[in-house]
């Protein structure tokens, strides 16, 4: 299927779904990343004049380069709209619990943590006798299983990315009425998005509309390159991003890397991430898990 006829497919597809709903009843989780950006440029050549709202919802751990292009596209785009930070950061995760490893792995250490080893950590690590073939084949490595012992005391969950953006956007729809979200997830990001269609739903109902899930990785550099869209300076030398999020978030499987790019080019960035996330960092670099061990 060559790049058009997916663009012509994609276009067909949005015009479908959002007709079918009624556009006033829409909005677009806009996190000024390459997907959301590109999402919204194919949204307006889809439905040319549209007046769906982008809501970016600053969690306050942006990088201030996204924050900073989100604020020039809105003096120019009246759609845009920027949720301040709500929650402070270092108060939740102790709160909380910190991110560790994945959502994945990180659901299964808060479990343990609050209810004890629960069949479904059983599970996880292994250790139930009658394990059934339909069971998930999400397994606990061997390197963090001491995790899910008494002994070890920080505060883990997969509760951040709710408390600092799920939960804020929920309280936008309230507040604005709106029902279905247009989110830029895709299958190729991997993780629990690889099972990503485009059509979401919660209880049998639709909530989310995900027009990009089927996209590939050249796909979204071809539409950028051929319809001239500008994205954040991040994704451009000598920065290079691949996607953007949370600065320094511990989920993030090149970790090291990204720390290391931070060091050279956005160094106050780069102390930031040290300060918000220093539980799981010294955890990682005692490990040797995702960083390396640092030398005095």
């Amino acid at each position: 299927m060559t790049n058009e006829f997916l663009l012509e497919d994609r276009l067909e597809k949005i015009r479908t779904v959002i007709s079918k709903y009624g556009e006033q009843n829409f909005y677009i989780s806009f996190s000024g990343g390459k997907d959301s950006t590109i999402m919204s440029h194919m949204i307006d050549m889809a439905i040319p004049g549209n007046s769906i709202p982008r809501v970016y919802s600053n969690t306050g751990i942006e990088f201030n380069d996204i924050v900073s292009f989100v604020k020039e596209m809105q003096q120019t785009d009246s759609r845009i709209i920027i949720l301040p930070p709500q929650t402070n950061i270092k108060q939740m995760l102790e709160k909380e619990g910190y991110p560790f490893k994945s959502k994945v792995h990180s659901a299964y250490v808060d479990r343990y943590q609050r209810t004890g080893k629960v069949t479904s950590v059983k599970q996880y690590l292994g250790e139930r006798e009658d394990k059934q073939p339909w069971s998930t084949q999400k397994s606990c490595p061997n390197i963090l299983r001491y995790q899910f012992t008494p002994e070890f005391t920080l505060r883990v969950s997969d509760k951040c990315c709710q408390r600092m953006k799920k939960d804020v956007i929920n309280r936008y729809m309230k507040q604005s009425g709106k029902k279905y979200g247009i989110v830029g997830i895709r299958q190729e990001e991997g993780g629990n998005r690889i099972r990503a269609t485009c059509m979401a739903y919660k209880q049998g109902k639709f909530y989310h509309f995900q027009p990009l899930a089927p996209l590939s990785n050249e796909f979204m550099n071809w539409y950028a390159d051929t319809f001239n869209v500008k994205l954040c300076k991040l994704y451009y030398p000598p920065f290079n991003f691949k996607r953007t999020g949370c600065k320094g978030c511990p989920f993030a499987l090149k970790l090291q890397e990204e720390l290391d790019m931070l060091e050279e080019y956005l160094p106050a960035e780069r102390k930031q991430c040290e300060i918000i996330w220093q539980p799981v960092y010294e955890e990682y670099r005692r490990l040797e898990y995702r960083l390396r061990k640092e030398t005095k």
